[in-house]
């Protein structure tokens, strides 16, 4: 069996199109497509049904599939093993979303530091799907991002940080012991948002009440909003890590929100299949650590 065709069938399913995967795979439409016919030939089966120009994985393909991405991620994993230098690399690219960088890094690199020692590190921040771009093209050795899946990478969950309300110092709310959606959408909010699903959620928090939340500063900089609450612009939801130096000096308090409650941002470390497995394994055991610790 071409291990080829199995490479185009699954970035068909995860590129969501034949046009997609062909950019994806740097090859040409018609080169997928007749990747996907032979190997239907040779599995004597149909892995799509075609409606007119749409296409939809059918129930062999559905069957099928998660065996095709096993067996593309241990082709992947052993090519690179055969391949991989038997040194430590002097240096190591990481890649990582500013969030990721603002919060996670300055505690990761002494921990890293400890185990390679004699290691250097170059650090580059994007979005995840610049960063994810990165770690495909090989400009970066590993990353850390939002909630990503890649045939091409090994992916696992480094760290969930849950998105509270923060409130200021002597803020009314602390002297009540709860508190209402109602009442937080009239208080002055400042609203700091990624773009995630996870902020869109926030939003319907709101969604059923008679009249909007009071949002009065609306920014996508996590920086500004975290200082904006400090100096009483306003209250506002924002992820732990963030905030765990101004909770540990008492500048902001988290506040129970039942609505809210689960609602959090996941990092995730990425990288090739087999690759930099060292690194990877230190970088995974650091998230146990950093998940243990209760902030």
């Amino acid at each position: 069996m071409n291990i080829e065709n199995i490479e185009a069938f699954v970035y068909v399913i995860h590129c969501g199109s034949f046009n997609k995967a062909a950019e994806a795979l740097y090859l040409s439409q018609p080169s997928v497509t007749a990747r996907i016919k032979s190997l239907e030939q040779e599995l004597g089966c149909k892995l799509f049904d075609r409606m007119g120009k749409q296409i939809h994985i059918s129930e062999d393909g559905k069957r099928f599939l998660p065996y095709a991405q096993q067996m593309l991620l241990v082709y992947k994993t052993g090519k690179l093993h055969l391949h991989q230098k038997k040194s430590q690399p002097n240096e190591y690219r990481i890649g990582c979303t500013v969030s990721a960088a603002n919060y996670i890094v300055p505690d990761l690199l002494p921990y890293l530091k400890e185990r390679f020692p004699a290691a250097g590190y170059k650090l580059v921040t994007g979005t995840t799907d610049e960063i994810v771009k990165k770690v495909l093209n090989k400009e970066v050795d590993i990353a850390l991002v939002r909630k990503s899946q890649h045939p091409g990478l090994q992916s696992v969950k480094l760290y969930v940080d849950p998105i509270r309300l923060y409130v200021y110092r002597d803020h009314p709310f602390l002297a009540q012991e709860r508190i209402t959606v109602e009442e937080v959408a009239e208080q002055p909010l400042v609203f700091f948002e990624c773009g995630s699903l996870d902020w869109l959620r926030i939003h319907r928090v709101f969604e059923a009440l008679e009249t909007p939340p009071n949002i009065q500063i609306q920014t996508d900089n996590n920086e500004m909003a975290r200082k904006l609450i400090i100096r009483k612009s306003g209250i506002g939801f924002l992820p732990g890590l963030s905030v765990r130096q101004e909770e540990a000096e008492g500048l902001l308090y988290p506040l129970l929100l039942p609505e809210t409650e689960g609602i959090a941002l996941q990092t995730n470390l990425v990288a090739a299949p087999g690759e930099h497995a060292e690194l990877f394994e230190a970088i995974a055991s650091f998230g146990k650590k950093l998940s243990a610790l209760d902030y």
